[in-house]
């Protein structure tokens, strides 16, 4: 996935010095509308990185979309792009995405699936909507930020389709990364951290167990989501702190939500574009590797090309006139 935007924010560094509650607490993170994919993009909804807190866990950018109809159009159409320092999930409730990476990936993702891409040192991919795909288009994006002794690891792609499902009486929890209730997924991870898809039948009720060394956060993928009796909007997320050892969720139709976590990521972050790095330097080289090498036959590349794309990559924003600066994990409130 691509942050398309023309002129990205530096949008985040994170610094290890900041407090960590361990009571716990509910903020409500509201998202914002992103164009994703060009002149004529979908919009997305952008819960992370929020104007207030940055990370929850690793997790450091959370996008989501839909269920939007697609009949007639072209969908999510990304062009190659490049990632450092972070992977990628999807997660699709309806709809089909066709991934392909510079590691030789080719994979049509589909709801239930787990597409899992570390960039590591450096790889490029693009996601598209098949010619021929469904009417509707509906799910997240997201990334997790790789800690310092695993950032610049070897790019992979891996791919589950077969994930632990805890089915409850109203409702059933996967989990897609990390465990949940000793159930553990088989997707990599580079921290303690966990994911899971939350359902929950209309006017139904689920106690999800959680970490007590963790933050959480809940991410409203259909309306009606109530989360410790806390009206969740769609694409908004309720962070709900450390401590807990459970949280409430109901729905009052058929209901949708994604709970991620981890134990709060204790490394100073650069995030920018599609980049995250640990200084304004390592942005600046990934960028210059990047303009050098897009839409060309080189054949020494960090990144590497997208073979099958047909159209151009997509170029890298024009970086800002000043020294990318260091921002907290999270603003504190005055």
């Amino acid at each position: 996935m691509s942050n398309v935007e023309d002129e990205p924010a530096e949008r985040s560094m994170c610094t290890a010095g900041e407090p960590i509650t361990t009571e716990p607490n509910a903020e409500l993170l509201l998202p914002r509308e992103v164009p994703l994919g060009g002149p004529r993009a979908m919009l997305v909804r952008r819960a992370l990185p929020n104007r207030d807190r940055r990370m929850v866990g690793a997790w450091c950018f959370v996008d989501s979309y839909g269920p939007t109809d697609i009949t007639g159009q072209e969908g999510m159409q990304v062009p190659p792009h490049p990632h450092i320092g972070l992977q990628t999930v999807t997660w699709l409730v309806d709809g089909e995405v066709w991934h392909q990476d510079s590691v030789g990936s080719r994979q049509m993702v589909r709801p239930g699936d787990l597409p899992l891409m570390t960039a590591g040192h450096g790889i490029a991919h693009s996601e598209q909507s098949p010619p021929d795909h469904s009417s509707n288009l509906y799910g997240a994006q997201l990334w997790v930020a790789l800690p310092e002794g695993a950032r610049e690891v070897a790019p992979a792609f891996e791919f589950h389709t077969e994930l632990p499902r805890h089915e409850l009486e109203q409702g059933a929890i996967t989990v897609l990364v990390g465990s949940v209730d000793g159930s553990v997924s088989p997707a990599t991870t580079y921290s303690p951290m966990v994911g899971a898809s939350l359902d929950v039948v209309a006017g139904g009720r689920i106690a999800v167990p959680l970490e007590t060394d963790f933050e959480h956060a809940i991410l409203a993928l259909s309306p009606g989501i109530s989360v410790e009796d806390v009206e969740v909007p769609v694409g908004a997320m309720l962070y709900l702190g450390q401590g807990r050892r459970e949280v409430a969720l109901s729905a009052a139709s058929e209901g949708r939500a994604l709970l991620l976590g981890g134990e709060p990521f204790q490394e100073d972050l650069v995030m920018w574009w599609n980049f995250v790095g640990r200084s304004h330097d390592d942005i600046v080289t990934a960028r210059a590797a990047w303009e050098g090498e897009r839409d060309t036959d080189l054949l020494d590349r960090r990144f590497g090309p997208v073979s099958g794309y047909e159209g151009a990559a997509l170029p890298a924003p024009v970086l800002p006139n000043a020294r990318l600066q260091a921002k907290g994990r999270y603003r504190p409130h005055p």
